[in-house]
């Protein structure tokens, strides 16, 4: 066989359903090996939305989502989706073609050297010199793509590598088993929380990635500790249970803030430091710490450990609960109470053009619990965070460690393929939206069903919300946008205009029904943005 026939056997191997990408010259033999697989090649109108529909399909199954380029231009437009997975610790592999290896040697038509290239936003990058180390790189990628910290992987498969001969199988799948945490270590926890009068829980996005979801309740219920998420660990704890604060990391106070800020203790469980760095919570270095995880913590001058434990999460939890003496009260119960009434402060607002409360209270009602939101990056992103009330994992996901404008829609396509019995909805900026507008194509051709959400200010709004708040004016933010019903319906999609706050949310409901591409335009009041701002930078801790 074709070396080529023996890289997609092991990635059948692997259990890749999916394949995101564009065929080029340099990956003929690859596309062709595919035609007699089992494997769904998705072919996309970009390269960056490949590896986004990857990223994201990643993140919901825990499997590596694989992504396909060519040579050169091909596979640069790759990086800024891998660079997200890899920072947002996403599983993924990249596979690239590349020239004949008789041409890496010297200056040749689009030859780049792809494997440095991927180097440093990637956990492992490889080139394929010989058929005989095919089944070894392609175990080993997927391996450390899906090995806690989960994250992105890279191949480069030269032209006349796949096409030569050779008669291999695929390796075993294996992966590692997260270890048992140290008894000694179990033991120091417990008694540092026993012996604390405030703590506080942070979960980051590897309680998701590591299914500790259920025992980081059962903790806190036990423990009588309140919790607060990261925004990539929204629904890690449901926003129903008594001990959830929400979301940190606005990097402004706010009621989560307050809680930091009384806090002794913070219990940082399945948190990674590009999620919410520590300078922002913990400034003074004063908070003692806890780190929780499967792997032991970064190092860094604002985050000094006092105890790690390291090993399954929800081993850890379990044990140190039946060591550790429950708190009596419970402080930032006022903080919770707080909070909620703001959420519920716009349900019935009905102003024009919509404020953002009021956007994700209808988005929030017209979906169910398992239903996912996709958030792109920019002002939008942040009151997603603060606002929208998650009660299941993954339902509400946001890229917030390289944190990539462009996500959502093509996003929400990997989310659709990975969740097909749910409904996605793509939560966008005009901004991020336009920057991957075209794979509305890929979802209409290939039959997705999903809401794509635009929240149209003409500008970019996060960009404009920083400005105002550091220098008083703007500088370069606005611009002008297509009719975006029009644009929508010029791909075969649906296309709805909301021109009455009233009919946001039976337009979203409409749209859900629709069971094909729908793009709903609702123009968005950010002013708020300020008022928050303000709002928050004169907050008084309401206890």
């Amino acid at each position: 066989m074709k070396t080529a026939e023996l890289f997609v056997r092991c990635l059948e191997n692997e259990g890749v359903e999916y394949i995101f990408g564009l065929p080029g010259e340099e990956n003929l033999d690859v596309m062709d090996a595919l035609v007699d697989s089992d494997i769904q090649f998705i072919t996309v109108r970009h390269e960056q939305g490949a590896a986004f529909m990857a990223d994201v399909y990643g993140r919901l199954t825990g499997r590596a989502g694989v992504c396909l380029a060519t040579l050169g231009p091909g596979a640069t437009n790759l990086i800024t989706g891998v660079a997200d997975a890899n920072m947002d610790h996403a599983p993924l592999v990249a596979i690239a073609g590349q020239a004949s290896t008789n041409r890496l040697h010297k200056e040749s038509h689009q030859v780049l050297d792809l494997q440095n290239l991927f180097r440093p936003v990637t956990k492992y990058s490889s080139r394929l010199l010989t058929p005989a180390i095919t089944t070894e790189v392609v175990r080993k990628a997927f391996k450390l793509a899906q090995s806690e910290k989960t994250g992105a992987c890279f191949i480069e498969f030269p032209e006349n590598i796949a096409e030569m001969p050779i008669e291999d199988e695929p390796l075993t799948v294996r992966q590692p088993v997260a270890p048992e945490p140290p008894g000694d270590r179990v033991e120091a926890a417990a008694a540092a929380i026993s012996a604390a009068n405030n703590p506080i829980i942070l979960a980051g996005n590897g309680v998701i990635r590591s299914g500790a979801c259920e025992a980081l309740a059962e903790f806190a219920e036990a423990m009588n500790i309140p919790v607060a998420n990261t925004f990539m660990a929204k629904g890690a704890i449901p926003f129903k249970h008594p001990m959830a604060l929400g979301s940190a990391g606005l990097q402004a106070k706010d009621y989560v803030s307050c809680g930091f800020d009384q806090a002794d203790l913070v219990l940082c469980i399945g948190y990674d430091l590009v999620e919410y760095h520590p300078y922002l919570w913990n400034p003074t270095r004063s908070n003692r710490l806890v780190h929780i995880d499967n792997t032991p913590a970064e190092v860094d001058a604002f985050y000094s450990v006092d105890v790690g434990v390291v090993g399954d999460i929800t081993h850890s939890l379990q044990r140190i609960a039946e060591a550790a003496t429950p708190r009596a009260g419970q402080f930032a119960r006022p903080l919770r109470r707080a909070l909620i009434e703001d959420m519920n402060e716009h349900a019935e607002d009905s102003r024009f053009p919509v404020k953002p409360q009021k956007i994700i209270w209808d988005l929030r009602t017209a979906m169910q619990l398992d239903d996912i939101a996709i958030c792109d990056v920019g002002a939008h992103k942040m009151w997603m965070a603060r606002m929208f009330r998650a009660e299941r994992p993954n339902t509400c996901l946001i890229s917030n460690g390289f944190a990539a404008m462009g996500i959502a829609l093509p996003g929400a396509v990997g989310a659709r393929l990975a969740r097909p019995g749910v409904n996605v909805v793509a939560v966008t900026g005009d901004a991020g939206f336009l920057m991957n507008a075209q794979e509305l194509e890929t979802a209409v051709r290939q039959g997705i069903s999903m809401v794509v959400l635009v929240w149209n200010d003409a500008g970019y709004g996060l960009i404009e919300w920083k400005q105002l708040n550091a220098y008083g004016r703007t500088s370069a933010v606005d611009f002008n946008n297509p009719d975006l019903v029009t644009f929508a319906q010029s791909f075969g999609a649906h296309g709805y205009r909301i021109e009455r706050t009233e009919d946001l949310l039976p337009t979203l409901r409409e749209a859900l029904a629709d069971g094909g591409v729908s793009v709903i335009d609702c123009p968005v009041d950010y002013s708020e943005n300020l008022k928050l701002t303000e709002k928050l930078g004169e907050m008084v801790c309401p206890l």
